[in-house]
């Protein structure tokens, strides 16, 4: 998992409240074995004007000129800002893989629902809880100026306006302490690899039949 630790990065505004994970990313593209390749059909129904299936070319689809994604001002957004309740809905661990598969290492938005906030840090992905008015003021600055980017530093925990407005946010100290090291569930466990390969090898002494095998 990419590490978190200061992120500088162009905002894209999600100006909609109670976004599913539906819509993040749709049902039908659940159906692959793989944790990749999920980025091009973030927003699917949202972002093409035709119905999109798994193993597609994006460029032979029709995109949505009207999508906030589609906006050349938008290209290349690395930092999500979006209202309310952001993430309802099923609780698919593909929604961030597709958030993060399409280049967005943070979102923030006044409140999230519990499973996609938890599956959020799992996957190096920082979801940011700001208040409403808060959250209003960036709408309108992202709104009135075009390439606005927002400054994220997690150590301090702090998002950094343009204008240098610094706006406070909490994280739970074992997942700063995750994201700042680029720990998912798998790199936590490899931690203690040595003492796991220990363990084998002394029950494997004090119990030899357990290392044989039915063929």
């Amino acid at each position: 998992m990419q590490a978190f630790r200061i992120h500088k990065g162009l905002v894209a505004p999600m100006d909609r409240d109670n976004v599913d994970t539906d819509a993040i990313i749709p049902k039908q593209f659940l159906k692959s074995i793989k944790r990749t390749g999920f980025g091009p059909n973030l927003f699917d129904e949202w972002r093409y004007l035709d119905a999109g299936e798994p193993g597609q070319d994006p460029a032979t689809r029709k995109s949505n000129p009207d999508f906030v994604l589609n906006q050349p001002r938008y290209k290349g957004a690395s930092v999500l800002l979006a209202r309310k309740n952001f993430g309802c809905g099923s609780s698919r661990e593909h929604a961030p893989w597709a958030l993060d598969q399409y280049g967005f290492r943070a979102i923030i938005a006044p409140s999230f629902a519990d499973i996609f906030f938890n599956n959020s840090f799992k996957n190096g992905l920082l979801p940011i809880v700001l208040t409403e008015s808060q959250v209003d003021k960036l709408f309108n600055e992202v709104f009135a100026f075009p390439g606005y980017e927002l400054t994220i530093d997690l150590e301090r925990q702090v998002v950094i306006a343009a204008d240098g407005a610094e706006l406070p946010f909490d994280v739970q100290p074992f997942r700063k302490h995750c994201l700042l090291n680029g720990f998912d569930d798998i790199g936590l466990t490899l931690q203690h690899a040595d003492k796991i390969k220990a363990y084998e090898a002394q029950r494997l002494a004090t119990k030899p039949w357990l290392n044989h095998r039915i063929v």
